[in-house]
């Protein structure tokens, strides 16, 4: 394994065909289905739509998305036994089951239902953990650019039609039906895993060998000076996505309608964000991850400026929300290679490290909110997007001239040898 260190972004920048980077679009979907889809899409209409209380839902809806938050704990599995790609295989086919077996419950407000639903979805994000092994043993440059943008392209679309066919048809199936659609889904395209390029097992002859090397891969990565300004990237509050769930709280502020709240943040949302993701894989491989990430939080935060500093109408909530989901897309991508950069290759433990990695990335989210909420409650509708332009353009601007600075120091030194 090589360490994550600034040399190895220079890696052969040419595509591997075999390597295949449009696959992730496909082997992220049992987690998109779930986590998106499911939990923070239609499982809260499923449950109003049997009587369940709206507070009582989102109860049940936070607690089946825990695991994305904690999957670190046991997604490291998929570095041992088997190939990643079958670990991926076998946790879409269990999270299948067990969803399944929670959509044929009387209600999925029961404690047997949820009980399966929070299993589905423990499993579910073992496909994250196997495919950010899978993705850091890329050896092209530009093919784990492209497979980040694939990555969250396909984890945003996949998300919204799931949610799409379940609210659809909800009104038209039984809960039984509904459930043979939503494993469908979820097993179908893990299917994909088959063609993923093979990846060799990466063991020592004997348990203290392969502890030997998994405590190297995790000192190359972590106990380094250089990890210490990726680990502020993942953890800065730029590029969050946090207005993401706020902006339609704001809508009514700018005289929106609930019609035009219900397509931006839709099916229009979900396309934009995928589209960003897309067009994050045209910046070249030269412009380092961590620049090409922190530069599109400066335009991510000035969106939210262009929404703080404009009149409160219609169209500015409308321009600017379509550039915010577009660059915030784009983010979304350049993070994925950021968090891959970190990384450095998979070796024996890459799949325990991007877990733990792409972990810390929630914690953004989650203060972010908070911090968001606390600037509507003190200054009104321009406090909120203010707060979180402010607090990311700030961080965005000194993470990335200790970026750009440290760069042209390595480059003056190498010219200087």
């Amino acid at each position: 394994m090589q360490p994550a260190e600034g040399a190895q972004i220079e890696r052969e920048a040419r595509s591997d065909p075999h390597e295949r980077p449009w696959l992730f679009s496909f082997l992220i979907a049992p987690d998109a289905v779930i986590s998106i889809g499911l939990v923070t899409g239609a499982l809260t209409y499923l449950l109003r739509n049997e009587g369940v209380d709206p507070g009582r839902a989102a109860s049940i809806a936070a607690l089946i998305a825990i695991p994305h938050a904690i999957y670190f704990f046991w997604g490291p599995i998929t570095d041992f036994w088997v190939r990643r790609r079958t670990w991926l295989v076998i946790a879409a086919a269990a999270a299948a089951i067990a969803l399944l077996a929670a959509f044929y419950q009387p209600s999925l407000a029961s404690s047997c239902a949820i009980g399966l639903l929070f299993l589905s979805a423990c499993l579910g994000v073992l496909a994250v953990a196997a495919c950010g092994g899978i993705m850091g043993a890329l050896r092209s440059e530009l093919n784990r650019r492209r497979a980040g943008s694939f990555y969250q392209t396909g984890s945003l679309v996949v998300g919204a039609v799931a949610v799409f066919a379940l609210v659809s048809l909800s009104g038209h199936f039984s809960l039984r039906i509904l459930g043979w659609v939503v494993a469908a889904m979820i097993v179908l395209p893990s299917l994909a895993a088959f063609a993923a390029p093979p990846q060799t097992l990466v063991a020592g002859r004997t348990a203290r060998q392969t502890l030997a090397q998994i405590w190297h891969e995790f000192r190359s990565t972590f106990l380094r000076w250089e990890a210490i300004p990726y680990t502020l990237v993942v953890t800065a509050p730029c590029n969050s996505g946090a207005m993401i769930g706020l902006l339609g709280e704001l809508a009514r502020d700018y005289g929106v309608t609930g019609r035009q709240v219900a397509w931006i943040n839709g099916v229009a949302g979900a396309l934009l964000t995928a589209a960003g993701a897309l067009a994050a894989s045209l910046i070249p491989v030269r412009v380092r991850a961590p620049i090409a990430f922190l530069a599109a939080g400066l335009v991510n935060a000035s969106t939210l400026a262009i929404l703080t500093l404009a009149p409160l109408r219609p169209a500015t909530y409308i321009v600017t929300s379509v550039l915010y989901l577009f660059s915030i897309g784009a983010s979304y991508a350049l993070f994925t290679a950021v968090v891959l950069e970190f990384l450095g290759g998979s070796g024996k433990s890459g799949s325990s490290r991007y877990s733990i990695i792409n972990s810390l990335g929630n914690l953004p989210v989650v203060y972010m909110t908070w911090l968001d909420g606390r600037g509507y409650a003190h200054w009104g509708p321009r406090g909120m997007p203010a707060v979180d332009a402010i607090a990311s353009a700030a961080v965005a601007a000194i993470l990335l001239a200790h970026f750009v600075i440290s760069r042209r120091y390595r480059q003056s030194k190498v010219n200087v040898n």
